[in-house]
Order: structure tokens, then sequence, then C-alpha cells
């Protein structure tokens, strides 16, 4: 499934989350709700170095892979996924239900990274 289609379902069981990014760990943006590529970017830009900086504080043991960063406003969420190839950041609302946004930006994670299925649903015959 494409990081597009993935964030589309995510907005659509999630109604905790206002916005979100899935991007590579170089912070390119593969999709986001954002509109506005800039605004993607800048979540994404943010998202790593709030990830970088957590991880720098918890010193050795690996990478570390979700935080959520809770405000009066709203939390911000970043996860990467297991294979380090994609990460993904939302906002939500305030006072969000802390495990079933990091299950649902997960799930969004693992979605994005499967690949399409052939449109007709069958392959396609050699020649």
């Amino acid at each position: 499934m494409a990081a597009a289609e993935a964030l589309k379902d995510l907005m659509e069981i999630s109604s905790q989350v206002r916005s979100a990014v899935v991007f590579s760990p170089d912070g390119a943006v593969e999709a986001s709700t954002l509109g506005d590529d800039s605004r993607g970017a800048e979540l994404a830009r943010r998202a790593k170095e709030l990830l970088d900086a957590a991880g720098e504080v918890r010193g050795s043991g690996g990478e570390l892979n979700q935080l959520e960063v809770a405000t009066a406003e709203g939390s911000v969420f970043v996860v990467r996924d297991l294979d380090a190839e994609r990460i993904i950041a939302a906002t939500t609302s305030p006072d969000p239900t802390v495990g079933l946004v990091f299950y649902d930006l997960k799930s969004c994670l693992r979605d994005a990274g499967r690949k399409q299925p052939p449109k007709s649903g069958r392959k396609k015959a050699d020649a």
C-alpha cells in the first residue's frame, strides 16, 4: 500500500490524529496530510529532531523507536518502523489515548510498506 493511501486510512480510523507525515530517515517526505509540501517537510524535520534528541538523552542501547510529546494543546507522536525504513509523525488532539494512537501509527507504517496488489486482483499471464 502506498504511504498516501495508508495515511488516508489512518485519518479515517483515528479521530484523535489531526495531521501526519510519513518520511524516510533522511527526511524525504513520502506522504503528508498537511497538503502543503513545506509544512509536511517541516513536521518531518522537527519530528526527526525530537526522535534524535530523545535518543541522545536516553543514551546507549539502540535507537529509540517511538515517543510522545504532550502539551496542553495536543501531542506529537513519532514512530520509527522496526526496519528503520520509514518514520511517521502525527499531531493529535489534547489527551489522546496514547496506546491506541501508537497502535494506529504502527499499523499505518506497516500498510505504507506493503506493495499494492495488481488492480485486477489477478497475476499477469506470461506472454
